[in-house]
């Protein structure tokens, strides 16, 4: 792990602007698969992500990365942007709202795991404990929220969303410092977006007879949560640890929770509140930052050797 990253205030706003955007992507994804199947909704959402990031590539004139980096960018592509959409999307369709919300709250685990075993990164014991509290606070929310749980064979989805996602957040950290975040991440989605062509061939279609509401729910999803929030991740995983940033994905069911008591007046129940608490203490434990001794000064040094 790199000694100059660290988690400053740049990253946790980039980690904010991320969250809040996600937090919208469950309801936007619902929403549109009224009229578009879950293979168009991932195509759609990809394809308008992929266009976004090349007009910015085009205005901040960033050269795209040397080919030899581009056979492991297809792949993080096609793995951590094309299954994960895929699967997401196909499993909101098949299985409870709350079992999908206790299984993605395993990314940070998943990719606390791999970032020790592939970039080498090490968490305290305090960190770990902040960790599995923060789990534990969000499976309270899910469950004290009324969202039905019930594990299912297709709930299998998820864990391959779980999976190549911690892929894509760590594989493709490296390629940062050689690239930049920008280059990186347009290139990523050129090829998720690729890998999602052939399930959006119908698209044209559908576009045709959806609801106007419908068609708004594709341009949120891929300019919000996909372009802006995609970009600000990557911007705070260059800048931080990869498992200290994917710890900050536990804040996902208590920011959901805050958007719907003050956008839709859902007013949560005591018990929620509890685990929305006990996640962000968690979040808190597992990113404090150790003290260091201080330093003695040669006046306090002097008057111990007199001693």
């Amino acid at each position: 792990m790199d000694s100059s990253e660290r988690l400053d205030g740049r990253a946790l706003a980039c980690i904010g602007i991320a969250l809040l955007t996600w937090s919208s992507a469950y309801a936007a994804i619902a929403y549109a698969l009224a009229s578009f199947s879950p293979g168009e909704v991932a195509f759609a959402r990809l394809a308008i992500g992929a266009l976004c990031f090349a007009a910015l590539l085009a205005i901040k004139r960033v050269p795209l990365p040397a080919w030899r980096d581009w056979p492991q960018l297809v792949a993080l592509g096609v793995i951590g942007l094309t299954v994960y959409h895929l699967c997401l999307n196909y499993a909101e369709t098949r299985i409870a709202s709350g079992t999908a919300a206790i299984l993605i709250a395993l990314i940070p685990a998943a990719t606390t795991a791999l970032s020790a075993l592939w970039l080498r990164e090490r968490l305290s014991a305090r960190a770990l404990a902040g960790l599995v509290v923060a789990l534990a606070g969000g499976v309270v929310v899910v469950l004290a929220g009324g969202k039905e749980v019930k594990f299912e064979p297709m709930a299998a989805l998820v864990l391959v969303c779980v999976l190549v996602t911690a892929v894509y957040f760590v594989w493709q950290k490296p390629l940062f410092a050689r690239s930049g975040t920008l280059a990186v991440t347009a290139a990523t989605f050129i090829a998720g977006a690729l890998g999602a062509l052939p399930f959006g061939l119908h698209l044209p279609r559908a576009l045709a007879v959806a609801p106007a509401s419908h068609v708004a729910a594709l341009l949120w999803l891929g300019i919000a949560p996909t372009f802006v929030g995609y970009l600000t991740w990557n911007v705070a995983l260059r800048r931080a640890p990869a498992s200290q940033v994917a710890s900050f994905l536990y804040l996902s069911p208590p920011i959901a929770l805050l958007i719907g008591w003050l956008w839709l007046g859902e007013r949560p129940t005591a018990l929620v509140l509890v685990g929305g608490a006990i996640t962000v203490a968690g979040v808190a434990l597992a990113n404090a930052r150790r003290r260091t001794p201080a330093a003695r000064t040669p006046m306090r040094a002097e008057a111990l050797e007199r001693s």
